[in-house]
């Protein structure tokens, strides 16, 4: 064997590699991924933090040959073939992930964007493609038609009384066996119709049951709404039936939004309930839920997506965008999801700390333009904080109320202290033993429930009841 031979080419210092390994096109100048990683490494003066299970038999045909100047070039040559990107960590770190399929570039972000925008230039022609990806999406999800719907009624418990709300945990069956939970929020003395609010959680800690969660819910309903909180798939009660791994299954995406669908009905059959002021409001993964259900279901006249609206990302979870909902239409991205709420109340809310920062020079405008279809460019609305980060916070919690009053006639001095600033302070923060719907030890869980994936799955495959395509 011989050693290899170094010199120096455009600042870099390249191997001339005149070992024994396979180094001619027979073998596909294939070298193990490990191996090609320690030579970036040498190479261009950057660590590389990679899953041993990573690179474990993986192996980079003509290796040698994917090499560039550029270190960002050589591993995506290298890293591409494999579904593997390198994302930075420091100025020159990097750490070993799966594809990203969910993630653009920023710029990627915006080029798409404005190839979209430019196949619409009315409201004729954006309800058209609007139509089109409407009813993908249907598909896409599965649920066309959708599947029928349990005849259980919703399992009611514990009723609690605050100051000026009540508090009730409730189970509804969304498909034979699956249940969703949930908190539900009322104003303690209601008058007349009523408006109500779902609102989707998102991948924040302790989901429903976080401070934050309770406080948002809570004043909501002291100013009037009533509201209904409701657990993530294979999260909080869920996880009686179901693995937390099966969270991050495709499927859970749809189980999601049925799950959002169910909660509109039954808020809609409440006594004293609003057809007529309807809201959904989500952070995160709540957002992109928020994003969805308003896109899908006309019954939704306001929605607030918190810290989701981007050109770039769609989901980093399955349950975001495990189903092929933005390859619809020959592909979409979040903002034009979003536009589907034209010309309904929308209020963006994003911040600096995040895939949200360039929304409001980039997707604002877009939005804009579409609701400007409809006469009403000034329904859609963007609460940026540039200096906060990725969370569903007070600043956040503040700007939402104002729409919601607004738009479903709230009564916002419930939400403010004597000088109009953000008070919460009457709000009862509750310990998740309390919000439980099937008690501490799951003993209320229904006979019924089914307790694998497979069981689910297994539902989805069975042959959908003819009438129930009713797409609201």
């Amino acid at each position: 064997m011989f050693k290899p031979l170094y010199f120096f080419a455009a600042g870099l210092l390249l191997t001339v590699a005149t070992t024994a390994r396979a180094q001619t096109s027979d073998e596909q100048y294939r070298e193990p991924l490990q191996q090609v990683l320690d030579e970036i490494q040498q190479r261009y003066g950057v660590k590389i933090r990679p899953d041993a299970a990573m690179v474990k038999d993986k192996y980079v045909t003509y290796a040698q040959w994917r090499f560039r100047p550029d270190v960002e070039e050589t591993l995506r040559n290298v890293l591409g073939p494999l579904d593997y990107q390198a994302a930075k960590t420091g100025d020159k770190t990097y750490k070993l992930k799966t594809y990203q399929y969910h993630l653009k570039t920023p710029e990627e972000g915006v080029s798409q964007l404005k190839e979209l925008a430019a196949r619409y230039h009315d409201q004729a022609s954006w309800e058209q493609r609007k139509a089109e990806l409407r009813s993908c999406i249907w598909d896409a999800l599965r649920l066309s038609p959708l599947p029928a719907k349990p005849a259980s009624k919703p399992l009611i418990t514990n009723k609690r009384t605050y100051d000026g709300y009540t508090v009730e945990n409730v189970a509804l069956e969304t498909l034979p066996g699956v249940y969703v939970t949930g908190s539900l929020y009322r104003p303690l003395k209601p008058t007349g119709k009523i408006p109500v609010i779902i609102s989707p959680d998102g991948h924040f800690g302790d989901g429903r049951y976080r401070a934050d969660a309770q406080k948002r819910c809570a004043t909501l309903a002291r100013m009037g709404a009533l509201v209904y909180s409701y657990d993530l798939f294979a999260w909080g009660e869920s996880l009686l039936q179901f693995k937390p791994e099966d969270h991050r299954r495709s499927l859970a995406m749809t189980v999601q939004a049925l799950n959002g669908l169910r909660a509109l009905d039954f808020l809609l059959t409440q006594k004293n309930a609003d057809t007529d002021r309807v809201a959904v409001t989500g952070g995160s993964g709540g957002g992109s839920q928020t994003m969805l259900l308003t896109a899908l279901d006309d019954r939704i006249k306001v929605g607030v997506p918190v810290v989701m609206l981007s050109t770039y990302h769609s989901g980093g979870c399955p349950c975001e965008s495990g189903m092929p909902v933005h390859l619809c239409g020959g592909g979409t991205n979040n903002a034009e999801l979003a536009a589907m709420a034209a010309p309904r109340p929308m209020l963006a809310i994003t911040d600096g700390g995040d895939w949200t920062a360039q929304t409001p020079g980039v997707v604002m405008p877009y939005l804009q333009n579409i609701y400007g279809y409809y006469g009403k460019p000034g329904l859609v609305q963007n609460a940026h904080f540039p200096k906060e980060g990725h969370d569903y916070g007070a600043s956040k919690r503040q700007a939402m109320y104002q729409f919601m009053a607004q738009h479903l006639a709230l009564n916002l001095r419930m939400a403010q202290d004597a000088s109009g600033q953000l008070d919460e302070t009457k709000v009862t923060v509750e310990k998740q033993e309390q919000q439980l719907v099937f008690g501490p030890k799951g003993e209320g869980l229904p006979a019924n429930a089914i307790h694998s994936f497979e069981a689910l799955q297994a539902l989805f495959n069975q042959t959908a009841v003819p009438g129930q395509a009713d797409k609201n």
